[in-house]
């Protein structure tokens, strides 16, 4: 009894963990295996991360074209024109050697008498409609050209009385259309009415010669004698018949037909005159007047530019700046309406014609 007494008086020796037996039954060899050398530190250093590479930014398109495009675009134009502007001069140089052409020259010098009941000078209205029609001309050009180029207009209008909905691009170029027309039609009356009409439309068929005569002295850089506040030379009235009563009516005319005012269901009159041939000529007329804007300025300017000017915009023979400031008044201005014509400005007055809207 003591000794069973006994036996549980005895401390008990730990129970051997699992893990422990697991240890003392594995043999000793690795103990006694030689240490396995370490890595180099090198490979435990972190690898660097590099900075984060930006994708390039794509080139805004204007238009068609990046604008590093268009100035090689147009550096490659211009060294074109400059490289045909000299081989045309050398030609009509060469042309003026040749037998009868000195005695052509004599006998046409570039322009013929007009009638004696033709005034000299311009008129009020003359130099009023002038101007509307360069700052119309200028905005006409270029909504023309956004209505044609432009994927997603910025707004839509609609008419009041139910239609179509076009872009307002479109709106402002029709718009601008209707005032054109009616100063041009102004224009016209006042040049009848007046007699002024002889400075612009020929009375002779000696402006055909003469005409060709002025072109060859423009050509060999021996110009003719400008004498605008009297006559313009027979090449210039040309031109300016051209523009007035043919290039203008045949804008207006295929404008008409692709507009919303043209009956879609005359099916017979479309058959006559279809939509394709009056997009077909429409945009090189647009063209044409783009053309002779440039050249009409450029010789305005190369011919005697502060007494150009005082014709048309100062109403006077004399050379001082009155003309010349004029001039750049209504160029600030026609800059200040091809600014102006955006959406934020063009919506409030699309709306007093019919509803807005952004699609």
């Amino acid at each position: 009894m003591q000794e069973d007494t006994a036996h549980l008086a005895r401390p008990q020796a730990p129970a051997t963990s699992v893990a422990e037996t697991v240890a003392e039954a594995e043999p000793t060899a690795t103990a006694s295996a030689p240490a396995v050398p370490a890595a180099p530190a090198a490979a435990a250093q972190p690898v660097p991360i590099g900075k984060p590479v930006r994708p390039k930014a794509e080139a805004r398109l204007y238009g068609s074209r990046t604008l590093a495009q268009w100035i090689r675009l147009v550096a490659l134009l211009a060294a074109g024109a400059v490289a045909a502007a000299g081989i045309l001069v050398l030609a009509a140089r060469g042309v003026t050697t040749l037998p009868g052409v000195p005695e052509f020259l004599v006998r046409y010098p570039g322009e013929y008498h007009l009638p004696e009941t033709a005034e000299p000078g311009f008129p009020w209205w003359a130099q009023w409609t002038h101007f509307l029609n360069i700052f119309l001309m200028a905005l006409i050009i270029r909504s023309g050209y956004q209505v044609r180029s432009q994927q997603k207009p910025p707004a839509f209008w609609t008419p009041k009385r139910g239609g179509k909905k076009i872009s307002i691009n479109l709106w402002l170029h029709q718009s601008l259309d209707i005032i054109w027309l009616a100063n041009g039609l102004i224009f016209v009356v006042l040049l009848f009415a007046s007699g002024h009409w002889m400075r612009i439309v020929p009375t002779s068929w000696e402006v055909f010669p003469n005409a060709l005569s002025a072109l060859l002295q423009y050509m060999t850089l021996d110009w003719p004698v400008e004498n605008g506040w009297v006559n313009y030379n027979s090449l210039q009235q040309l031109m300016y018949f051209l523009v007035v009563f043919i290039a203008a009516p045949l804008a207006a005319i295929t404008g008409v037909r692709m507009s919303e005012v043209w009956p879609k269901n005359a099916k017979t009159l479309n058959r006559i005159y279809p939509v394709e041939a009056a997009r077909a000529v429409h945009f090189p007329t647009m063209l044409f007047f783009v053309l002779f804007i440039l050249i009409h300025v450029f010789l305005v300017f190369s011919t005697g530019a502060l007494r150009n000017l005082n014709h048309m915009f100062g109403g006077t023979d004399v050379v001082n700046w009155v003309g010349f400031w004029l001039f750049a008044a209504a160029i600030a201005i026609t800059v200040a309406g091809w600014y102006a014509a955006r959406p934020i400005v063009l919506a409030p007055i699309a709306k007093l014609f019919g509803p807005v809207s952004s699609r």
